[in-house]
């Protein structure tokens, strides 16, 4: 596993419930800012191996991404679970349900933030 996807995953596995972060927030704090595409790859591939909160990360306008309407209902089910609320066209307000890592996490993942 290369360090940036250990970034990833550890950066998705401490987003708190009832906050999201974009692909693209996730791949500037694991040090590659032009790596979104490489998030969704990841967050694909390792979510189940590695029980990450997956339905925590979404795009960068606060839609959720996936096309699939199961899976989509399925994420939007489980934020609005955690008080995360859609604005009537349907996008998150990612100032008020954004979550931002403290920068001594980013230095060392083990540290958890509140």
């Amino acid at each position: 596993m290369t360090p940036f996807t250990k970034k990833v995953i550890a950066i998705i596995a401490a987003i708190p419930e009832g906050k999201v972060m974009t692909y693209g927030q996730i791949a500037a704090h694991a040090g590659s800012p032009r790596a979104a595409r490489q998030v969704v790859r990841i967050l694909h591939s390792m979510s189940r191996k590695e029980r990450l909160p997956w339905h925590r990360v979404v795009n960068a306008k606060g839609e959720i991404s996936i096309p699939d309407e199961h899976s989509r209902m399925m994420q939007e089910t489980e934020l609005v679970s955690e008080g995360v609320e859609f604005q009537m066209n349907g996008t998150i307000n990612l100032k008020l349900f954004g979550h931002d890592p403290e920068p001594e996490f980013l230095l060392d993942p083990s540290v958890q933030s509140d």
